[in-house]
């Protein structure tokens, strides 16, 4: 009776004669018919060997160019030569984190052609229960997020494609594991009844251009901090976004391109918003920072400026919400306010309106319902 064998990997049977036969398709016909081919040894072990270098030779895989690599190797390969120069710094540590913490010491060791999915599928459920690296927060939460674990998944599979393609692999075994679903947090926004007092205790704070601007434009924070007056067409009250700052490994900051491609784009500015930049800008003339330190004179770090933000929330005596909730803010307010939703999408960098409306759905519930309204008193008056 043959033996079961996951798809592409052939079969294996017991003939009457005592020997044993691997069967497998080598290829496809004229007509789309399969080609089927066997291989022949004397016992099971022989077989399974000579079925697989066949399977391999009928696919074009390099086996001997196989044999020099690891999982850690590849990963190693893979990541320095295809990924890195193509993807953001931010990523890279994320990547680079992937591999160092998780991947070289749980599967490194791995030959990469036989590498399967249950291996990688232990490896996430691994991270996802016990991953946690920090001290600190180990104890308390020993696992990984979803969305963590999820990234780790997205790499490995790029990772491992990349391998298929040089011939390394027959197929990807990522395709076989389950990465844990993306649990959707709750949006929190801060209240229209409250941006008064949080405006208010910004002012207090003397910090006040910068989060007014921010609940205005939603930009991001590394986008806000990268800010320089030049950006600022005073004439046209438009404000160009067109880098961002990045935290770098050793604590440091540096400016980088945006996050995407839609990200570099002009914002109009409110009159009421640009009288608050050049308030601020008179404070400090020579500095080409729109938001300079007071400590430094540099530019902020995108950190300091959540502990700013954490201060204004403190002395207001609101709820705590994380600084990248005012982005959330300023695009319900805007909806719930009649902005359309293209024109969002386009302040907020989003690549298309389709995301933005996946986004925030619940800012638009009540605009479909003003529009369901509409519709149905004005048919109401057709009739």
């Amino acid at each position: 009776m043959a033996k079961r064998r996951a798809s592409g990997e052939g079969s294996i049977r017991k003939r009457g004669d005592g020997r044993w036969e691997g069967r497998y398709v080598a290829g496809h016909d004229a007509n789309g018919k399969p080609i089927r081919k066997s291989v022949l040894g004397k016992t099971q072990a022989e077989v399974k060997e000579k079925l697989k270098q066949a399977i391999a030779d009928a696919q074009g895989v390099d086996v001997q160019k196989a044999d020099e690599y690891t999982v850690g190797k590849w990963a190693e390969v893979w990541y320095e030569v295809y990924s890195k120069p193509n993807i953001r710094e931010s990523t890279q540590r994320y990547y680079r984190a992937f591999i160092d913490r998780h991947v070289i010491p749980m599967i490194g060791d791995i030959k990469l052609k036989k590498l399967t999915g249950r291996d990688l599928q232990i490896m996430y459920n691994e991270v996802r229960e016990h991953g946690r690296i920090r001290v600190s927060q180990k104890d308390k939460n020993p696992g990984m997020s979803a969305s963590y674990v999820n990234g780790l998944h997205r790499m490995m599979h790029n990772c491992l494609n990349r391998a298929v393609k040089e011939r390394l692999i027959l197929r990807n075994p990522a395709d076989d594991c389950i990465a844990p679903k993306l649990q959707r947090t709750e949006m929190k926004v801060l209240k229209a009844e409250d941006v008064g007092a949080y405006l208010k205790a910004a002012e207090e704070l003397d910090i006040l251009p910068m989060f007014f601007l921010e609940l205005c434009t939603g930009l991001r924070k590394g986008e806000l901090t990268a800010l320089l007056w030049e950006d600022l067409d005073v004439e046209n009250k438009v404000l160009t976004v067109n880098k961002q700052a990045i935290s770098i490994d050793g604590g440091g900051v540096k400016v980088s391109p945006p996050k995407t491609e839609t990200s570099i784009r002009k914002i109009a500015i409110s009159q009421e918003t640009l009288d608050h930049l050049i308030a601020e800008h008179a404070k400090h003339p020579d500095n080409p920072y729109m938001f300079p330190s007071p400590r430094t004179g540099e530019m902020y770090h995108p950190d300091s400026i959540v502990n700013l933000h954490r201060k204004i929330l403190k002395r207001a005596g609101l709820e705590p919400i994380r600084l990248h909730d005012l982005r959330h803010t300023f695009a319900t307010l805007a909806l719930q306010n009649s902005v359309d939703i293209k024109t969002v999408s386009w302040m907020l960098g989003h690549h298309d309106a389709g995301f933005t409306l996946r986004t925030y759905t619940h800012a638009t519930v009540a605009m479909q319902e003003q529009a369901a309204a509409t519709m149905g008193s004005l048919m109401a008056r057709a009739m």
